[in-house]
């Protein structure tokens, strides 16, 4: 059994403003996004040019917030929400959901290429890379905060976890889900979109590899409590709702490999 790191959850305090981790965490993958995305787009086949990476950044983070938020009160809000419909605006209290951020980004994509011309999927396509860092850093944040954790385990890097009410060793599943949909996913996009690739291929390949990654870490996280498992005794509502991006990830694959290969057109405001 490995000792639990305690850490302080809350990274600064000044009087009755505190900073958590979890925050931090969002901050520094936005941040980190913004970076890479302003090198990526020295590319001449890249859609996007530096002009445009700083709004682009501004509709990715509102998507993540907002969608991020309102999906984790629908899909995983359930009663609660209905007793207290004020708790879907108390962020502070916590609670984000990948699959409602995923939704709020792509409305976001949206809105942003129609307002700058840009291909939707192509848009989605540059920006699918960067989206690991702020998973996995999102994954650390939820190990220091103490939530998320796995299930009761015998293997010899599990611990207890002190805030953990029955005490028990428990898989640190937010780790497992740091290492694959963080530091793995990141690694494979990165090489994959680091020349040019059809349409559709890199938001695949960003699909399959973070539903097949969730989906797998779901066998060794505790499901929520007020929910349980959902299907068969063991299937969670992670993996429902990971199951359809594998799903879609495939299908994305199978067309932009199977279309006539389509020259890479420039970015607005860059020359051929």
């Amino acid at each position: 059994m490995l000792p639990y790191p305690e850490i302080d959850p809350v990274a600064v305090a000044l009087g009755p403003l505190k900073i958590h981790w979890y925050g931090l965490a969002y901050l520094t993958g936005i941040a980190a996004g913004w970076w890479l995305a302003v090198k990526r787009s020295a590319h001449p086949w890249t859609p996007v040019n530096r002009e445009q990476v700083d709004d682009l950044t501004f509709y990715v983070a509102l998507g993540v917030v907002l969608g991020g938020r309102v999906g984790y009160t629908f899909l995983y809000g359930g009663q609660r929400l209905i007793e207290d419909p004020g708790w879907a605006l108390r962020v502070w209290e916590g609670g984000m959901s990948f699959h409602g951020g995923l939704l709020g980004v792509l409305l976001a994509m949206y809105i942003f290429g129609r307002k700058q011309k840009i291909p939707f999927w192509r848009l989605v396509d540059f920006i699918a890379p960067f989206v690991p860092i702020g998973l996995g850093l999102g994954r650390l944040g939820n190990f220091i905060g103490q939530e998320l954790w796995g299930k009761p385990t015998e293997v010899p890097w599990g611990m207890v976890f002190p805030a953990d009410a029955l005490q028990l060793v428990r898989h640190p599943s937010q780790l497992h889900e740091f290492a694959l949909e963080g530091v793995l996913l990141f690694a494979l996009l990165i090489w994959f979109s680091a020349r040019p690739r059809p349409t559709y291929a890199v938001s695949g390949l960003f699909a399959i590899g973070y539903g097949c990654a969730r989906f797998f870490v779901e066998f060794f996280r505790e499901p929520d409590a007020h929910i349980g498992y959902e299907a068969f005794g063991w299937l969670t509502r992670g993996q429902i709702l990971s199951a359809p991006l594998i799903v879609v990830g495939i299908a994305l694959l199978f067309y932009a490999y199977r279309k006539p290969p389509v020259a890479a057109q420039p970015a607005n405001g860059k020359s051929k």
